[in-house]
């Protein structure tokens, strides 16, 4: 009996009919993530919310954001305005400039022109040096017979001439310049002595100068009537330095609305 007894089959193990399905899902759960992926998306997540929130910031601030045409209109002729505005007052500034400017170079000519006029008042009144084209006119006297008026109507010859500025040895020849000595050897200009030879130094045009003193019975032949002995030297430069001191009128005064010309 023991020999006849059939052993019990044992139950079928099931058969796993999707492998390839099964080993996808274990490769991808539960999900593996480090720890950088988890900040980057962090980080991802927070820019993208920013900019959102960014965005609709803007919109919603944007004053002429639903606006009506009419309202826009009006904005648009109050731009308008306030560039026209602009401009007037850009125009008026640049018309200002161009008068400031026009007005500081005719204060720089006016400055120019009175150094200029100060300059030729300082050589005619003897306060200034000069230095210019002329003649260097030296009288050797050694009988001592030229006298004071002989020098004075020397000088007048040299002034009708064109003379501009002259210097008698160290003295400078102004418009009230005086001559005394009648005795010859004794001459004086403006109260001061000078000796022979006397040297005088003209500015003015030599062409001029030179003939004025040679002209027939005119300074050359009285001098020499004297037992003089006058040399004209023409020059390019002349140089006058002998200076007045410059005295301020005790009594006279500019007249009011006087010209300056």
């Amino acid at each position: 009996m023991g020999s006849n007894a059939v052993s019990e089959p044992h139950p079928a193990e099931p058969v796993d009919d999707q492998p390839g399905r099964r080993r996808l899902i274990e490769a991808f759960w539960p999900p593996r993530v480090s720890r950088a992926q988890l900040v980057g998306a962090v980080l991802l997540f927070a820019l993208g919310a920013g900019l959102a929130i960014q965005v609709r910031s803007t919109t919603s601030s944007d004053p002429l954001r639903g606006a009506r045409q009419e309202d826009l209109v009006r904005v648009l002729d109050e731009i308008s305005e306030r560039t026209r505005r602009l401009e007037d007052e850009k125009h008026r500034l640049e018309t200002s400039r161009t008068q400031l400017q026009n007005s500081n170079d005719r204060v720089q000519e006016a400055r120019e022109q009175n150094e200029a006029k100060a300059d030729a008042l300082g050589v005619l009144a003897g306060t200034a040096k000069a230095v210019g084209p002329g003649i260097t006119l030296t009288i050797a006297d050694p009988a001592h017979k030229v006298t004071g008026d002989i020098l004075l109507d020397t000088l007048q010859e040299l002034r009708a001439a064109g003379a501009e500025a002259i210097q008698i040895n160290d003295v400078r020849v102004v418009a009230g310049t005086w001559f005394t000595g009648t005795p010859p050897g004794e001459v004086m200009i403006d109260g001061t002595k000078v000796q022979p030879p006397y040297v005088f130094k003209v500015i003015g045009n030599p062409q001029d100068l030179q003939p004025a003193l040679n002209i027939p019975g005119g300074v050359i032949r009285t001098l020499e009537q004297k037992q003089a002995s006058p040399v004209v030297t023409p020059s390019q430069e002349v140089l006058i330095d002998a200076l007045r001191p410059a005295n301020k009128p005790g009594y006279a005064r500019s007249a009011p609305g006087a010209g300056n010309g």
